[in-house]
């Protein structure tokens, strides 16, 4: 079921929207990470806030919450106004709860999709975004945030080593702390026949205190792709590597959508470092219909036994 609703409170027009959903099949339809323990954990709904004027000078508040089947996340944004030259700031505090199977899941299906390994990451991170005005063809955003990391079990549990003792934080101990500065650079470009697109993010571990995570990791995605005929030919290049401290879930997880498709994610490998090619060729059959042939091929650079996981038992 779904709402939407505005309010008005003086001058200002709050809006609201609100959509659950009660997945009452789930459980017959769909082989599920982890067996669900409550009628309630089969409801998934989202809710949003958003408040464009909080103190009278178009100061903007937006407050959003979503829960999926096994994944949750709290979103609270407060954006000041300032003028369309400068950064656009926007302080965040977020709170989000998912299953890690990138490198603590399970292989399932021969590979072709991962399961959860009891391994669930809940994440309290905030701080301060800047979006830097965009050019006619790139853009970068900034931003700087503090982040506490505790992965749980499926019962909801402080952990510190998955079901066959490997370690899931740098730390050893039940969580980790850092504060990340992280900066990213987009480019694009498009005609009426082809596009180009590239992204570099650069995340550097500040070592406020000695327990913190010091760290340095980077990822780019290039992609292009090109009009042949009736044809459209889609080729893309990801890489990215981390030197310094790194948690299990900090690593590169190899397979899944967006990275080798046909296997689930991380069921090729995961590393310090990653090199991922994929490419497409869509061929239109009709109005209606259309059919692509594709090509995926991912290494971790053999930085693989560098992630304490289950892939690699």
């Amino acid at each position: 079921m779904g709402a939407q609703k505005s309010i008005h409170a003086g001058k200002a027009k709050i809006d609201v929207n609100v959509d659950l959903t009660h997945k009452l099949c789930a459980s017959l339809m769909l082989t599920p990470f982890r067996s669900t323990g409550s009628p309630l954990s089969l409801v998934i709904g989202s809710l949003y806030i958003k408040h464009p004027n909080l103190f009278g000078g178009s100061e903007k508040l937006d407050v959003s919450w979503d829960k999926g089947l096994y994944d949750s996340n709290v979103l609270v944004a407060y954006r000041r106004p300032r003028p369309e030259w400068l950064a656009q700031q926007s302080f965040i505090i977020q709170h989000s709860i998912s299953p890690e199977i990138g490198v603590h899941g399970v292989p399932m299906d021969n590979f072709s999709r991962s399961g959860s390994g009891s391994v669930n990451l809940s994440r309290l991170s905030l701080g301060l975004d800047l979006n830097e005005p965009a050019s006619s063809k790139w853009s970068s955003a900034t931003s700087i945030k503090f982040e506490h990391v505790r992965p749980v079990n499926d019962d909801g549990r402080s952990i510190s080593r998955d079901l066959d003792g490997f370690p899931v934080t740098c730390s050893g101990n039940f969580h980790d702390s850092m504060v990340v500065l992280r900066q990213e650079s987009r480019f694009a470009k498009a005609d009426e026949c082809s596009f180009s697109r590239f992204s570099l993010q650069i995340e550097q571990g500040i070592p406020v205190l000695s327990k913190w995570l010091i760290f340095n990791r980077f990822k780019f995605v290039a992609s292009r792709g090109v009009k042949l005929g009736p044809a459209f030919l889609l080729a893309s290049l990801t890489g990215g590597s981390i030197v310094g401290d790194m948690a299990p879930y900090q690593a590169f997880a190899i397979g899944g959508l967006g990275s080798v498709r046909g296997y689930g994610e991380g069921a090729v490998g995961s590393g310090r470092s990653c090199l991922v090619a994929n490419s497409e060729l869509t061929l239109p059959f009709n109005k209606m219909l259309e059919g692509a042939i594709f090509a995926d091929c991912g290494t971790d650079l053999g930085s693989g036994h560098h992630v304490p996981a289950r892939w690699l038992v």
